[in-house]
This record gives C-alpha cells, structure tokens and sequence, in this order.
C-alpha cells in the first residue's frame, strides 16, 4: 500500500502543477496534463528506469479507464435532445466525414508511403480516424461553450466521429460473435429501462447522504463497460449513450450533475490525461521523427481538408468554421484504444505502436491549442463576469 499511496501522490503533484500552469498559460489543463506527462515520463524513465511512474499499473489504469467512462457519460449528459434534433443532419455529415476522410487518407499514407502491411495500415487509418471526446468536452466545459448549441452540436460530432471508429474497427479486425448479439441485447434492455430507473430512485431515494444516483450510474456505466470490453467494443461507447438517455434528467438535477464533474474533473481525469502522456516514447521519436511527423500531419491535413468546405455549409463566420474543425481534429481516447488494440494483437508492432500514440496525442494538443489562441468564437460564449467564465457554474469547482 506504502508503493500505491505515493505512486498517487506522485500523479496527484503533478495534476496540481499543471493546474497552476494552466491557469498562468490559459490553457486547457486537459492539454497541459498530457504535456506534463510527456515531461515527467521522460525524465523518470531517465533517471529511475523504464516505467517509472507506474504507468501500466492495473489500478492506476482502472482510474484512468473511470475517468474516460465518466468524461464521456458527462458529455452525453450534455446534449439537448432538442438542440441535436434540430442540427440532426449537421452531426451526422460532420460525424461521418469526420471518421472517412482522415481514415481513408492516413491508411494510404501508411500503405503507399510509409510501406506498412495492409493490416497495419487499415489499424493506422483507424487509430487516426477519431475525434477526442475527452479532450474536446473538458475544452468545452472550461470555456462554457458545453451549454451553448454550438458546443452541443460538436460534441454530437464527436460521437458520430468516434461510433464510425469503433464500428470499422469491428468490422475489420474483431468479427462479431455470440459475445456482440449478448452485449448489444443487454445493452438494449439496461439502457431502455435506465432512465426510468434513474427517476424513480431519484424520486425515492435521492436527496439524501448516501448519494444513491451516483452509485446507480457508476454501477451501470462500470457494468455495461465490463460487458463491452468482454464482447470486444469499448467501455466508453455504453457511457456516451447513457449520457444521453438521461440527458433531460441532468438538466432538471443541476446540482447532481456539478457533484459528479466535480469528482471526475478533480479526482479522475488527472491520471488519464496524465497518463496519456506518458505513453509517449520521446526516443522512438527522436529516432524516427519523419514517421511522426507525416502521421500527425495526415491526420490533421485530412481532417481539415475534409471537414472545413463541410462545416462552411453549417457555419459561415471564419472563426467558428476553424474553431469547429480543429476540434473535430483532436485524437486521444479511441486513437489510443485502437493502437493497443493492433499491439496486443500483434497487427503493429512496439515502434509503430509509439509513433501512432505520439500522433494521436499532438492531435489532442496541437489543433486545441490553435483553436484555443487564434479562433475560439468569443461572441458565442455564455457571459462573462469579472473578465472570465465562472467556470464554478459549470461545477468544475464547488464553493
């Protein structure tokens, strides 16, 4: 216990510098966390060894793993269902570009340029297809954008963006089987029956010490998690669709659903955009940095250039046209996810692995921090008080 407590505090001093330095910067902390885990990594596998920080421990992974679920169950919990209704067919083009062109485009750099094996490729075209839920909803909830449609209509991107890569990656590399049929069934019935569950707790049980929502939820996200990676999918595609189930449930619960940030902001998403970082091997990219570059720079490049004439027809003011595509641009969560995946299974190998996880991860930091400096839409933002968003009304932070 001696190991894990300081291992802990270790991650936790960490979080607590890139919280400083994110404010002084005004930066995204999500974005300075990866960094800081870029940094920390290499100076301890420097100086201590390989894996120093404990990266690949089961329970650091664990909470890493939670904090990808609950970041991605908030952003759900997010959307209007009537402001996705209403810009139903905006999220699904965008969505669906967003996954085909940088998927298309990377599997031929890949192939063509790089000379990887068929299988290779297709995983690449796959681990760079995604769109950072992670990422693009902690951007959205410090800034405020997660409450205007704007930032509700890209975060149903990101969705459709993500649900195209998850669904390629079954399709071409793990075969649906009996496991898929049990996992889509049981999903069905717990997902049709959660947020009539939820009300009827809520109404009986809810407003009290023992906090019996947000063990519900957890309970539900971490199970039907368990089932999806049994059957092969991923935990955080169950999580993003019980957020919207009871989308209209945490609009009505406002000060439940600022507890549950409060938590997965404060605690959780330090280790996993932390840990993020760390999976970075800044020698296999010193070695090759020509491979890295071209990765990151294909799957920026054709995001880009697919996305951008297609978000002009939705949007026509220059700097939420940008602003939007390079959101759409950002990588992390199912890029890596899908770059395991190859590893394990032996579809790429340990130095391709690093130079797709280093791509994956400047997508997350690059295109934010463009966006973040040169055309974030000011003039869509919620009010400004005392010359900043009051990010306490969000509940990033209680008072």
């Amino acid at each position: 216990m001696e190991e894990i407590f300081t291992i802990a505090a270790v991650w936790l001093g960490l979080a607590v510098v890139s919280t400083v330095i994110a404010y002084h910067l005004k930066i995204s902390i999500a974005l300075i966390e990866i960094c800081v885990g870029i940094a920390a990594a290499a100076v301890a596998n420097h100086f201590f060894g390989q894996n120093a920080l404990g990266s690949d421990l089961d329970w650091l992974r664990f909470l890493a793993a939670s904090a990808a679920v609950l970041l991605t169950f908030l952003a759900g919990a997010e959307l209007d269902p009537n402001v996705i209704s209403s810009k139903k067919k905006e999220v699904l083009v965008v969505g669906f570009i967003g996954f085909l062109a940088p998927f298309l485009g990377c599997a031929a750099l890949a192939r063509f340029i790089l000379h990887w094996s068929a299988q290779a490729s297709l995983l690449a075209g796959i681990a760079l297809s995604t769109t950072s839920m992670a990422v693009v909803y902690a951007v959205m909830l410090e800034t405020g954008f997660n409450m205007t449609e704007f930032g509700k209509g890209v975060l149903g991107a990101c969705f459709i963006n993500d649900l195209g890569t998850v669904i390629a990656l079954g399709l071409i590399f793990a075969p649906f089987t009996y496991k898929t049929f049990v996992f889509v069934g049981v999903s069905v019935i717990v997902l049709g029956s959660f947020p009539f569950v939820t009300s009827y707790l809520t109404r009986t049980y809810g407003n009290r010490t023992a906090a019996i929502r947000a063990k519900w939820v957890v309970l539900v996200l971490f199970g039907l998690g368990a089932l999806a990676l049994w059957s092969g999918s991923e935990a955080v595609l169950p999580a993003y669709i019980a957020g919207m189930l009871i989308a209209e449930f945490a609009a009505k619960e406002e000060h439940w659903i600022k507890r549950m940030r409060t938590l997965t902001i404060g605690f959780l998403t330090p280790f996993y955009f932390l840990r993020a970082g760390t999976l970075v091997s800044v020698p296999a990219l010193i070695s090759a940095p020509v491979v890295f570059l071209l990765l990151f720079g294909g799957k920026v490049i054709s995001k880009i250039f697919g996305l951008y004439p297609v978000i002009g027809r939705f949007r026509k003011e220059r700097k939420e046209k940008w602003y939007y595509t390079l959101m759409m641009s950002t990588g992390l969560t199912f890029g890596t996810i899908s770059a395991l995946y190859g590893l394990s299974r032996g579809i790429i190998s340990q130095q391709q692995y690093s130079y797709l996880v280093a791509a994956v991860i400047a997508s997350a930091v690059i295109p934010t921090m463009i966006a973040s400096f040169a055309f974030t839409p000011h003039h869509l933002l919620p009010e400004r008080k005392a010359g900043r968003i009051m990010v306490t009304e969000y509940g990033i932070d209680e008072e």
